[in-house]
């Protein structure tokens, strides 16, 4: 699929078919995480990847939609906030590397035909303990990933005009 019909086609899917993701698959879209760019290449991310279905019920603790554990597979995304890379003013990236290799992953699964839904609404500390998570990264994302079991139409976007201001 062409990089641009990638973007235009991406949704938030929240209905997946039971149908289990391929391990080439699964593993193509870990890669393109993999590779996102992370400031000074500190690569300060760490990625949980649920796969069995106890895994991703005991997921319902931090997240109680029960459509989300219907996924056959749950990402979770940290930061490593010791090992990035920290601007002038304090900054530290760590949530920004995090978020860029979690976007590469949702475009690409959506590349492979596969959904996801970008959730930041979870309860961290659940979540640290459901994930057995080390107390050096903070969880940041969740995105269960599948094949859609329906195919929502796209939201609304403003205008670019609205957003972007030439100078």
């Amino acid at each position: 699929m062409e990089f641009h019909d990638v973007i235009k086609q991406r949704r938030s899917i929240r209905s997946y078919k039971s149908t289990p993701v391929e391990d080439a698959k699964l593993a193509r879209v870990l890669e393109a995480a993999r590779l996102a760019p992370t400031a000074a290449n500190r690569q300060p991310i760490h990625l949980y990847v649920a796969r069995s279905e106890e895994t991703c019920r005991r997921l319902l603790q931090a997240y109680s939609q029960e459509w989300f554990a219907g996924a056959p597979v749950i990402v979770c995304i940290c930061g490593r906030p010791a090992q990035a890379w920290s601007r002038m003013d304090g900054k530290n990236y760590a949530d920004v590397d995090a978020t860029i290799a979690m976007d590469h992953l949702i475009l690409a699964a959506t590349a492979e035909g596969l959904g996801t839904c970008w959730i930041g609404a979870f309860n961290p500390e659940r979540l640290r303990k459901a994930l057995n998570i080390p107390a050096d990264l903070q969880p940041l994302a969740l995105t269960p990933l599948g094949y859609p079991d329906a195919q929502p139409a796209p939201t609304p976007r403003k205008p670019l005009d609205e957003i972007c201001t030439y100078l």
